[in-house]
């Protein structure tokens, strides 16, 4: 699939930033600056920029520019309906270890469609309220046609472009429908270790499933909330 040059643009920067040229609090190029380098418009490069801020790499400080965040921003599990936290938002939040293969809980690999044995790409990551405290930990599991055709997702360095646009780049698949199932029950050990709670807490767990254009499941996140901090609301038409 072909590369637009913003998105050109934009990886370019990322690996930069991910090298250490741009230190978090670092400023990065200008609109016209990057302009002028890679010949292109304005707009064009402007249109980069934003998608290093959607993504959270980077953030606007006025009378400087964009300067490189100290803190990665990603969207909760789920809720990815237009309208919701997940198109509007995000969270700060820190990567947990470093991406690996691992067998999927029995729900995920069902949700997958992965055989028994079968190993997925896992990263984690858990996100952060205001004050730092966490407030749920992510685990995305990628089936194994997604993470060995976007061998990014194995790197614990943030993609600027975006988890779904580099996939699509890679694979040409995309999401199209999702599946978001809502349980109760108490936290692991690990969990509660992730989130600061005591073990044996109740939690909410949203389990997400995104489906690409022919049915196909490109990954499944399993969010876990402490009780006390979830809140799902849904307005409708009566």
């Amino acid at each position: 699939m072909a590369v637009l040059k913003y998105e050109e643009i934009a990886e370019s920067l990322r690996t930069r930033i991910a090298a250490g040229e741009f230190a978090p609090g670092d400023t990065i190029p200008s609109g016209r600056d990057l302009a002028e380098q890679w010949d292109v418009s304005r707009a064009t490069a402007i249109k980069a920029v934003d998608v290093l801020r959607n993504d959270g790499v980077v953030v606007a400080k006025q009378g400087t520019g964009f300067v490189v965040t100290e803190t990665p921003v990603a969207r909760p599990a789920g809720a990815r309906r237009a309208g919701s936290a997940r198109i509007l938002g995000g969270m700060p939040f820190l990567r947990i270890g470093t991406p690996d293969w691992a067998d999927p809980p029995t729900r995920v690999a069902n949700a997958l469609g992965l055989a028994p044995g079968v190993q997925a790409l896992r990263r984690v990551r858990v996100l952060q309220l205001p004050d730092g405290s966490p407030n749920s930990c992510v685990e995305a599991w990628f089936p194994p046609e997604i993470g060995e055709a976007a061998p990014r997702l194995s790197d614990t360095a943030p993609i600027a472009e975006g988890t779904t646009r580099y996939v699509r780049r890679q694979t040409g698949r995309f999401p199209v429908e999702g599946v978001d199932v809502t349980t109760v029950r108490l936290a692991t050990d690990v969990e509660a270790e992730r989130l600061g709670i005591a073990e044996g807490s109740a939690v909410a767990v949203l389990l997400h499933t995104a489906h690409d254009q022919e049915g196909r499941p490109l990954v499944c996140e399993e969010g876990v909330t402490p009780a006390s901090l979830f809140e799902q609301v849904d307005t409708y038409a009566m």
